[in-house]
């Protein structure tokens, strides 16, 4: 439930709510918008009696929020959610920000290389697996702190911000000293404890929708995160299982305009994972930035036969180039512009162990 405040409620009226609200056993979280403020109501599993708001004073009315996932739902918060990250790159306000790197980072010379590539063509944001959930257990699995660091350092030379993936709860805190953006894979994506670990780091965590999953169910994954106080979440079309060989995955475009109308949170398309093949990755990605998304995640190597991960899915970094142009024209298109190039100076150190 949403209790609505009047225009111009005091401090004293927003208190004597959320005072009432905690007595009933409940958590209070007071919301300010360019209207109105509201107090929403987190930890109740049943309905909450309006009368004991309604009349109170300041109070405006009591709104039921009728879906399973509340605080992120359009009838919690109406206004888009931006999440922001270092180097003035804003995910949510209109622009179409692009994250690129490869899968999984495999050396230090490989991923300052193509950071750098990304940086030159465009790209606001580095994403890079150190830690990498495989199918098969003989798989590489990532460099994990090594590659970490050598995640840290790339951001140092580009100033691009970083995005990788925790794999459990237990690593949240180590990924969180290193990586700007927390992701959390189709696999884990109703991994529970790894959600509220993720949301209790309070980094902006990337959510990508499970292989199977409906978008009810990755949006009820999201409100884990929000309920830990962790209201920075990005979430990920990254296509779903079909049932036609004739395309490894499908890339679920309808989600994009059904979870705006539904959430107030950030939506971006994986096209690479979406697709799974690398001559669709295109011009997927240029239909997910005409269908509305707020971002692109693609994954670029600089020598995709030899990548040790999904380099069938990754561009060349010539394509990517290519990519940026037309993602451009498309944006503009629709009255929008690709997100910025983040400068070197806004990023910090990496951290220092000894």
């Amino acid at each position: 439930m949403l209790i609505v405040m009047k225009h111009g409620a005091s401090h004293e009226q927003i208190a004597a709510v959320v005072k009432v609200i905690e007595e009933l056993g409940y958590e209070a979280r007071p919301m300010g918008g360019r209207n109105r403020t509201a107090v929403g109501i987190v930890g109740n599993d049943g309905t909450v009696d309006p009368g004991r708001f309604v009349g109170m004073p300041g109070v405006s009315e009591a709104v039921p929020v009728s879906k399973p996932y509340k605080q992120v739902s359009r009838e919690w918060k109406d206004e888009p959610t931006v999440v922001e990250l270092p180097g003035g790159v804003r995910i949510g306000d209109g622009s179409v920000v692009v994250i690129a790197g490869p899968c999984a980072v495999e050396s230090r010379d490989q991923i300052l290389g193509i950071a750098r590539a990304l940086r030159d063509a465009g790209a606001s944001a580095l994403r890079g697996g150190a830690y990498k959930p495989r199918t098969s257990p003989y798989s590489f699995q990532g460099l994990q702190e090594e590659g970490l660091e050598y995640l840290a350092e790339a951001r140092e030379a580009t100033g691009l911000p970083i995005v990788t993936e925790a794999l459990e709860p237990g690593l949240v805190d180590l990924v969180a000293q290193y990586a700007d953006v927390l992701q959390v894979g189709a696999r884990n994506m109703q991994n529970y404890p790894l959600l509220r670990a993720v949301g209790a780091s309070r980094k902006p965590v990337l959510l990508k929708r499970g292989m199977s999953a409906t978008i009810s169910e990755l949006l009820l994954a999201a409100e884990y995160v929000l309920a830990e106080g962790n209201p920075n979440v990005i979430l990920c079309e990254r296509g779903v299982r079909g049932f036609d060989p004739a395309s490894r995955n499908v890339l679920d475009l309808t989600s994009i305009p059904v979870v705006k109308e539904r959430s107030h949170l950030p939506i971006i398309a994986d096209p690479s994972h979406g697709t799974g093949v690398r001559s669709s990755v295109t011009p997927m990605a240029l239909a997910a930035v005409a269908a509305g998304a707020d971002g692109l995640m693609i994954e670029v190597h600089p020598d995709p036969p030899s990548a040790r991960s999904d380099g069938v899915q990754s561009l060349y970094p010539d394509q990517f180039v290519e990519l940026m142009g037309r993602a451009e024209v498309v944006a503009r298109a629709e009255g929008r512009s690709l997100g910025p190039v983040p400068p070197v100076k806004a990023q910090r150190a990496a951290p220092v162990h000894s």
